[in-house]
């Protein structure tokens, strides 16, 4: 599976300038949060309102070869628009390196939504604070390997 169309970058600049260099360099340049030290994946959708291809890079929290994507917005109180474009069509692509790779995601809840937010804690502190000042629930995306049928 891959994702086709046109591409269309979101509006914040430095985001699609990360995603170009992550991407032409195969995931050796710009691999991080702004030089933070902390990595990142490349993640690839469809947009649920234009259908354009939209790409973002997310915090890379990765446990058996799958990933959680966090949709704390910062700790807005709004969801990320990322969040309604994979619940829309949760067919993904996730860049971890030189080539995408299909995924599937799906939100989880209960326990399994806590084992994944103490993993993304563990990687992105900062999410406690996150969810402490948004006033919501932080969805917790999983994505997992699609295999070839």
């Amino acid at each position: 599976m891959t994702i086709t169309g046109d591409y269309e970058p979101g509006a914040w600049d430095w985001v699609a300038q990360q995603v170009e260099e992550y991407e032409a360099s195969g995931g050796t340049r710009a691999n991080t949060l702004r030089d933070s030290g902390i990595p990142i994946i490349v993640v690839t959708m469809r947009g649920a309102k234009s259908g354009k291809v939209r790409k973002i890079g997310l915090m890379r929290v990765e446990h058996d070869g799958e990933y959680a994507l966090v949709a704390s917005r910062g700790g807005d109180p709004a969801h990320p628009a990322w969040y309604h474009n994979m619940t829309a069509d949760p067919g993904i692509m996730i860049q971890d390196g030189p080539q995408p790779q299909p995924f599937v995601v799906r939100e989880v809840d209960g326990d399994e939504r806590e084992t994944w937010w103490q993993r993304a804690a563990e990687v992105y502190p900062p999410y406690v604070e996150y969810a402490e000042k948004a006033g919501r629930l932080i969805p917790v995306l999983v994505a997992s390997p699609q295999h070839e049928r």
